[in-house]
């Protein structure tokens, strides 16, 4: 899941309490995760279902059509709502939509956690596979879980789906219980890349940017995209100047053509844009 996009196409009406996620920290070399488990990260949106509706994971109710939901448990159930890969965009518009409800029949719900059931995660999973065996309800996937046998096959497992499109991949200890919140039994694996841009305007900040920077619009090779994380408390009291050159990572492009899920990472001392970099960094 996507902060800043959330923010711009979450527009429901509907609003529950915020529920409590299973997040993920970062995955570094250094770290032993050997007869772990390893599953793709799916570009979606966010879903919890709760047992009776399905939210966002800022507490959103979507408005599926009942033919999307049929058949789902009465449990508990977290996932991404998804269609492919590199389709982020347009899963958005179809969660976003308040009319041509058909269009959710194009997604599918990919879970990779069963909350509030005991046990290891296969053991979690398994509740919801066995009542899948009984069960219809298509629109339910459960993902893939990749046993890990040695350190290496992390980076040919990520590389592989890299290829085919993936954002990442997401490393677990399968023994570990359910749980809310960071640890570091959880983890997400994925490159970013980093490229310059031009300062063009000052987004004013809300919440808790009150008052302060919120982020900024940025060209970048002639598009607008706006950068609103990365930034340190100094930067958000004392804006960047306008017309100044910046430095952002990102996780390769969107559909369109436009850097995912941009981040700040300093300000350039020279005035010369630079073109998208091929190198590519763990984050």
């Amino acid at each position: 899941m996507k902060p800043l996009l959330l923010v711009l196409f979450f527009s429901l009406v509907s609003l529950a309490d915020s529920p409590k996620l299973f997040l993920l920290k970062t995955y570094t070399d250094d770290m032993n995760v050997t007869d772990w488990v390893m599953s793709e990260k799916l570009d979606g949106v966010r879903g919890i279902w709760d047992g009776k509706k399905l939210i966002s994971r800022s507490g959103k109710v979507f408005s599926p059509p009942a033919s999307f939901t049929r058949g789902f448990p009465s449990f508990a159930l977290d996932g991404e709502l998804w269609t492919k890969r590199g389709d982020f965009e347009h899963v958005v518009s179809i969660v976003n939509s308040k009319v041509l409800a058909q269009r959710w029949d194009e997604l599918t719900f990919n879970v990779f956690e069963v909350p509030d059931q005991r046990g290891n995660l296969f053991e979690r999973l398994r509740v919801l596979k066995n009542y899948l065996a009984k069960e219809q309800t298509p629109k339910i996937r459960v993902i893939k879980q990749i046993r890990i046998k040695s350190k290496g096959e992390v980076k040919v497992y990520l590389n592989e789906v890299l290829n085919l499109g993936a954002e990442g991949i997401v490393i677990r200890d399968p023994e570990q219980g359910y749980y809310t919140g960071r640890r570091d039994k959880a983890l997400k694996y994925k490159p970013f890349l980093d490229a310059d841009c031009k300062v063009i305007a000052i987004i004013k900040g809300k919440g808790k940017f009150i008052s302060q920077m919120g982020g900024i619009e940025c060209d970048f090779n002639n598009k607008l995209i706006k950068i609103g994380s990365g930034f340190t408390n100094e930067q958000r009291e004392h804006p960047l100047k306008i017309g100044s050159m910046i430095s952002f990572k990102y996780y390769g492009l969107t559909g369109l053509g436009n850097p995912r899920f941009p981040i700040f990472l300093r300000v350039r001392s020279d005035a010369k844009m630079s073109l998208i970099r091929d190198n590519e960094k763990d984050e």
